[in-house]
């Protein structure tokens, strides 16, 4: 099984994700989309089982300034057309959602730290990922998108509204970070502190740095959940 992540600003990475794809026998490969200054080059379709699409600092509309932006998102509608399974966590779900004609722009506020999310039901007879009904979460947005058509979504939070989606059964975008390790968010606020200005919904570096295996813990037994559920359906197409 091949899983392949687009890795879109060098310090965000797979994360917690890594290890499980390992213990499950992935073989992981990547696009590193800001070494790129013109065409990615991305791997055939066919040879990918799981495709992630990371977070990163810039927008989904910046595509003067990243012009490989359209390229990426013209491979995510092929892969969505493929049935392919795929995970998009922050930018990569607003690219997700982008890439099937919703609008991605500012929320209203900016979402950054430790916050819970709730699950949403769905009147759909599919058997969608079931999130815990709250759970705390790690974010880091000022962007937030609408639902894609065919979309279902199954979770919010008190500062934006989708958080997390679903397409089918092979298609999950994430606004917030899951995969979030201690060391990954060091790396955050080590890249990012400039967005740390205070709101309703914005925590200091302090209090982002000292979470302990009390809010990671909880956090990562979700993350495991949804890559099961995800890699079921990757067993299930093979």
């Amino acid at each position: 099984m091949q899983a392949h992540f687009f890795q879109h600003v060098p310090f965000e990475n797979l994360g917690a994700i890594e290890p499980w794809l390992r213990t499950k026998g992935y073989s992981i490969s990547q696009t590193c989309l800001f070494e790129q200054s013109t065409s990615p080059g991305f791997p055939p379709l066919a040879t990918i089982d799981l495709l992630i699409v990371l977070g990163g600092s810039m927008s989904v509309n910046d595509e003067v300034e990243y012009p490989w932006l359209i390229e990426e998102k013209a491979f995510i509608r092929q892969a969505i057309a493929a049935g392919k399974t795929i995970l998009g966590i922050c930018l990569g779900a607003q690219l997700i959602a982008n890439a099937l004609g919703a609008k991605v722009y500012p929320n209203a506020v900016k979402e950054i730290g430790w916050f819970p999310i709730t699950s949403q039901s769905s009147n759909t007879k599919l058997d969608l990922f079931q999130f815990p009904p709250s759970i705390e979460v790690f974010h880091w947005h000022g962007e937030t998108f609408d639902l894609p058509p065919g979309a279902e979504l199954i979770a919010s939070s008190a500062a934006c509204q989708h958080q997390a989606f679903q397409i089918g059964r092979s298609v999950i975008g994430l606004q917030c970070h899951l995969e979030t390790t201690p060391t990954a968010a060091q790396a955050l606020v080590d890249n990012c502190a400039e967005e740390l200005i205070p709101g309703p919904f914005v925590q200091d570096a302090a209090t982002i740095l000292t979470a302990d295996q009390t809010r990671f813990a909880p956090m990562g037994a979700v993350l495991v959940q949804l890559l099961e559920y995800l890699h079921h359906q990757v067993v299930s197409q093979a």
